[in-house]
């Protein structure tokens, strides 16, 4: 089984232990309602950074900029130790959920001084792909094939090394021209970007279904719902970026 989402790998279940006991195993109910509190989190802590933001007499980017940098370089941390520390993830992913909040918030806030109304925009776009996806998967009109997983996957290292390779080349003062402008070619790359981020929700039900259908312990519905909200965050952040790029050239 294979995902995009680092924190949903195709050998993840082979290095927990299955129970029998009902009461003790993965859930899609159970993973649902994690995801729901993981949710909330997110915007507990995204609403404070907003109103951190909007409360200041002059709205200033630097007003929110440390708390954007302990929610990146936290949740960074957070999200490898849940990776690789499964079982901590009901305590992990809570504090991973919170962190990243600090960066949705004061993003959000940032484009919405520039560009007002276009986070509501991009929460009605985020949640109706993921509403779109889910009825699409369960009904089957959308298959997690193997072909299908392959070329997701390809396509999310392929973006994760473009991104990489801007970061890198940053560091030397050196920008990669066009994909990240408001032209039709970065506009172009933003939907790809969109569009993969969105495909890799299927390949995240299909990892929690597995997961349930095999009896995996407990806390893996941490891990699970975790593994979603990575995707789910990214894809909220590519379509407010795609928005901003098309507001940008009016």
């Amino acid at each position: 089984m294979r995902s995009g989402n680092p924190a949903l790998t195709a050998d993840t279940f082979q290095k927990v232990r299955a129970f029998d006991d009902t009461d003790h195993v993965m859930t899609l109910q159970g993973t649902v309602n994690k995801s729901a509190i993981l949710l909330f989190l997110v915007l507990i802590t995204s609403g404070w950074t907003w109103h951190l933001y909007y409360q200041a007499p002059d709205p200033d980017p630097a007003v929110v900029t440390p708390w954007m940098i302990v929610g990146v370089v936290g949740g960074l941390i957070f999200a490898l130790i849940t990776i690789f520390k499964m079982e901590w993830a009901p305590i992990t992913a809570p504090i991973y959920a919170l962190l990243e909040g600090f960066v949705i918030g004061g993003l959000s806030a940032i484009a919405e001084a520039q560009f007002p109304g276009i986070v509501l925009q991009a929460v009605g776009l985020t949640f109706g792909t993921l509403l779109a996806l889910l009825i699409a998967y369960t009904s089957r009109l959308v298959k997690a094939t193997e072909n299908f997983k392959l070329g997701i996957v390809a396509a999310t290292g392929g973006i994760f090394l473009v991104y990489m390779a801007t970061i890198v080349l940053g560091f030397f003062g050196v920008s990669v021209p066009y994909i990240h402008g408001n032209g039709l070619i970065g506009i172009g790359f933003s939907v790809f970007v969109v569009i993969i981020a969105a495909l890799n929700l299927v390949l995240d039900f299909d990892f929690i279904e597995s997961g349930a259908d095999q009896g995996a312990p407990k806390y893996m519905e941490w891990y699970g719902a975790f593994g979603l909200m990575v995707t789910l965050i990214w894809l909220y952040i590519e379509i407010l970026r795609l928005l901003m790029k098309i507001r940008g050239r009016d």
